[in-house]
């Protein structure tokens, strides 16, 4: 039992120790599939706090011949495969943090050879009576050792794009790390399984295909492993039970992510939620807001507007196929979002990209508050004023405040579209989450209704049905939410529904409204 080699499971006991622990073991289960065969390769990329570093553990638990673990995992899921007691505690396994080695005041190749040198020692004294033809080559080494004593290696490898966000600016640097990497686990005998964790899928090179061996498993492609991503809806849902939570309000803050059609909460904030009792930004507090804004702030043609459209609510198409996989490459918006996807800031599914949940807007909003962006924090700002005019049936003061954020984003969102007015509307709304769930292109009654505002449980404000309208009328959008019986849906809603109509005329640019009580 070594500190790399044949580690001891208390890293993974911990998590079990938790307050707050929720069954993943149910990834030993895929991974004793593919384990020696062509697919033992995995490289798992997740945003920050998305419980990497924990699958890491429990795989190391696992798999480590330094302990044994069956009472560990005996009340859980992994114990109920068939799979379970064949690979419990058989191979010898290597676990690296590359963070602890990789140095930013030192060449890769001097962290390299340092991270040779402790593995190597601790193989060396595990390994004392194999005669080793060169005990300072690694890779000799290792398939010395296994062709004398017939265990296969399991590497685990945490934090493994350490070098893409530490080196980000030398390629010389991180191709040589790609090489080592290869070097080590490309067609060799000895591997049993390698799994890497990072934030950031395999960096492309062109022709260059260091690690074309591994299966990614990432923000935008995540099958077959999309429940072990974060937690899962029925995950939380029992957590709220046990814990006496408010599910949907928990859904609100929390939920979003879409993993290949599944929907994930972020762990950490979750977690951090019903442990302490109140909502807020848990996850994006693990980190200052300037690491988004970096990146939104860049001079991208596109970028700015389609940022303004996710902060509406807005869906907006999103090509991640040119991403080249690190921090520094980027030749348009796409590839910047493609990122930002990675980094957990949106999410994505089927070409398309948004926000997933209000923490994440709120960190977006903190991004925007200085630098180029007062047109669409000054409709932000406003929008409480906005929310009142409409509640107190101020039509002509609802279309003004309306005309006039339209009129100030028109540089950014375009003027003659449906799309940007109702971009426009969802700003100028902004502050109405504070106390209303805002559904977008609702199911109601005979079909979609533009925006529907459904208060909160502590709320005595009214409900409001929004419907727009371009180049048309204010009265005929309030006559389809009647003929369509928008309504229906939140007929079960005790209070006052009010129906707003608001039409935006091409020829004049100005904006009608007429608010109506049900």
């Amino acid at each position: 039992m070594g500190i790399y080699l044949n580690p001891d499971n208390i890293d993974f006991q911990e998590a079990l120790n938790s307050r707050i622990y929720i069954d993943k073991t149910g990834l030993m289960k895929y991974t004793n599939s593919v384990i020696r065969t062509e697919d033992k390769y995995i490289c798992v990329s997740r945003p920050r706090r998305f419980g990497k570093s924990m699958a890491a553990n429990m795989l190391v638990a696992y798999y480590s011949k330094g302990c044994d673990s069956k009472e560990m995992f005996s009340s859980y899921n992994i114990s109920k495969d068939t799979s379970f007691e064949k690979h419990l505690n058989k191979y010898n396994v290597i676990h690296i943090n590359m963070v602890n080695f990789i140095d930013r005041k030192k060449s890769i190749s001097e962290s390299l050879l340092n991270l040779n040198n402790k593995i190597i020692r601790e193989l060396k004294k595990e390994n004392d009576n194999v005669d080793c033809s060169d005990w300072n080559d690694l890779v000799s080494v290792l398939g010395e050792i296994f062709n004398e004593k017939r265990i296969p290696f399991v590497f685990v490898i945490d934090e493994w794009d350490c070098v893409f966000r530490m080196f980000k600016d030398s390629s010389a640097e991180q191709t040589e790390y790609l090489d080592y990497l290869r070097n080590l686990l490309k067609n060799q005998k000895y591997v049993a399984l390698a799994y890497m964790t990072g934030i950031l899928p395999i960096k492309k090179y062109g022709e260059h295909s260091a690690l074309n061996m591994f299966t990614e498993i990432s923000m935008t492609n995540a099958a077959p492993m999309q429940e072990f991503t974060g937690f899962t809806e029925k995950e939380v849902y029992s957590l709220c039970q046990v814990y006496k939570k408010d599910f949907n309000e928990i859904k609100l803050w929390y939920d979003g992510y879409n993993v290949d059609g599944i929907s994930i909460y972020n762990p950490k904030s979750v977690v951090e939620c019903i442990s302490r009792g109140t909502f807020r930004n848990y996850w994006s507090s693990t980190e200052t807001y300037e690491a988004l804004q970096v990146y939104i702030q860049m001079n991208y043609d596109g970028l700015r507007k389609k940022v303004v459209d996710m902060i509406g609510e807005e869906k907006v198409k999103v090509n991640i196929g040119k991403f080249q996989n690190d921090m520094t490459t980027f030749n348009s918006a796409d590839d910047v979002i493609t990122l930002l996807v990675h980094l957990g800031y949106l999410t994505y599914h089927e070409s398309e990209v948004w926000i997933p949940n209000s923490e994440v807007r709120q960190e977006f909003i903190n991004s925007i508050e200085d630098g180029g962006w007062e047109t669409v924090m000054n409709a932000i700002r406003s929008s409480d004023e906005l929310v009142d005019a409409t509640i107190n049936g101020d039509e002509e003061k609802v279309a003004q405040m309306i005309e006039k954020v339209h009129d100030e984003n028109a540089s950014i969102l375009g003027y003659n579209n449906e799309t940007s007015l109702s971009c426009v509307v969802s700003l100028a709304y902004y502050s109405a989450r504070k106390e209303y769930t805002i559904h977008r292109e609702l199911a109601t009654g005979k079909g979609f209704a533009d925006l529907v505002f459904i208060p909160r449980k502590t709320s005595n404000k009214p409900a409001m049905v929004i419907e727009l309208k371009w180049d048309k009328s204010a009265d005929t959008a309030i006559e389809q939410i009647k003929r369509k019986q928008y309504s229906d849906k939140i007929s079960e809603y005790a209070g006052e529904i009010l129906l707003v109509g608001i039409n935006y005329d091409v020829d004049n640019k100005k904006h009608t409204c007429i608010i109506q009580n049900l």
